[in-house]
C-alpha cells in the first residue's frame, strides 16, 4: 500500500524543488564569475568568511560547498581554514569548469566538482567538517533542501555557514510591484508579491529553522547594504539582476513569463521616473548563519 507522505513523495518534492533551479547557460558562467562575484556576492562571502572556524588541526578542513557556482569564495576559505579540501557541486558544467580552472591555481587547495542533478547531492554522509551554501540557488524554500542536505553530508560537529538575503531585502523592487498591481488592477501580481516577501526568513526564523533541523549553537549575523544602479535600464540588464536576482524572483512570484515582463518593465519605467535625478539603490539585508551538526 501507498504510503501518502513517505519517501516517494518526498523525493518527488526534492526533485521538484531542483528543478527550478536554472543552471547557468555557457555564455553566462565567466559572466557571473567575473561581475556577479565581484558586484553582489561578495557581501555574502565577507560575512560568511567572519564566521567560519578554522579547524582545530590546521589541514583538517574538508569542505562541501553546495550550490558552489564558479566557485567563489574558494581563495578566501583557504585564507580562512588554511590548507582545504573542498567538494562542490552545482546543475552549470560550465560553471564546474571554470570553478576548476580557478582551483587550479590556489596553493593548498584541493578540489573536486560535481555535477548536481537533484536532492541528495553526489557526496557522501557525514564526511565533511564544513558546508557551505551561498545564496542558495532557486525558489526561497529550496534553501530547506541545502540545508538538510549540509545536515547529511557533515560530520558529527561539522560546522554549516548559510549565506542568503533575509526579510527586508529588496523592498524598492517589491513596493513597485504593489504599484503595479494597483495601477492595473492585479490582484494576483499583489497576492505573488505579499507572499514572495513572506518565504524570506528573518533572524530569528532562520535561526528556528536550523534548530528544528537538528543544529545547535546557532547563530545569525546580518547587514545591511545597497546595491547601486544607475538607471532602469541598468537594473534590469545587470548581470546580477539577470543572473541572479531575477530567476529567483520569478519563481518565488509564481507568474507567467507574459505577466513577469509587463510587470518589470513597469518597474523599469517607474525607476526612471522616481530615481531621474541620482542612481537606484537596492536594499539587501545580508545574513549569515552558523550552526553546527549536533
Amino acid at each position: 500500500m501507498n504510503n501518502p507522505g513517505g519517501a516517494g513523495d518526498r523525493a518527488a518534492r526534492e526533485r521538484v524543488e531542483a528543478s527550478v533551479i536554472t543552471p547557468l547557460a555557457p555564455g553566462d558562467a565567466a559572466i557571473f564569475e567575473t561581475f556577479v562575484n565581484a558586484r553582489y556576492l561578495r557581501h555574502f562571502g565577507d560575512l560568511l568568511l567572519e564566521m567560519l572556524s578554522p579547524p582545530a588541526t590546521p589541514g583538517d578542513a574538508v569542505v562541501a560547498h553546495l550550490g558552489c557556482r564558479t566557485g567563489y569564495p574558494e581563495r578566501l576559505v583557504v585564507e580562512r581554514l588554511g590548507p582545504t579540501r573542498l567538494v562542490g557541486t552545482d546543475p552549470s558544467l560550465s560553471a564546474l569548469e571554470l570553478a576548476r580552472a580557478k582551483a587550479a591555481a590556489i596553493p593548498d587547495f584541493s578540489a573536486d566538482y560535481r555535477l548536481f542533478e537533484g536532492f541528495p547531492s553526489p557526496l557522501p554522509d557525514a564526511s565533511f567538517t564544513h558546508a557551505l551554501v551561498l545564496h542558495p540557488p532557486g525558489r526561497a524554500a529550496s534553501r530547506l533542501h541545502f540545508v538538510k542536505d549540509a545536515a547529511r553530508v557533515l560530520m558529527p560537529g561539522g560546522q554549516l555557514i548559510l549565506g542568503l538575503p533575509l526579510r527586508g531585502s529588496f523592498v524598492e523592487l517589491a513596493d513597485l510591484l504593489r504599484e503595479y498591481a494597483v495601477k492595473y488592477d492585479q490582484r494576483s501580481v499583489q497576492d505573488a508579491v505579499d507572499q514572495a516577501v513572506a518565504l524570506r526568513p528573518s533572524p530569528e526564523s532562520l535561526g528556528e529553522e536550523l534548530e528544528a533541523l537538528g543544529f545547535v549553537d546557532v547563530d545569525v549575523d546580518f547587514r545591511a547594504v545597497s546595491v547601486p544602479f544607475q538607471n532602469g535600464r541598468d537594473f534590469l540588464e545587470d548581470p546580477t539582476t539577470r543572473l541572479l536576482l531575477l530567476p529567483e524572483w520569478q519563481s518565488n512570484l509564481g507568474l507567467d513569463d507574459a505577466m513577469i515582463r509587463t510587470a518589470f518593465h513597469y518597474v523599469r519605467d517607474a525607476i526612471d521616473r522616481y530615481w531621474a535625478e541620482g542612481g537606484f539603490e537596492l536594499s539587501l539585508h545580508v545574513g549569515c548563519a552558523r550552526g553546527f551538526r549536533g
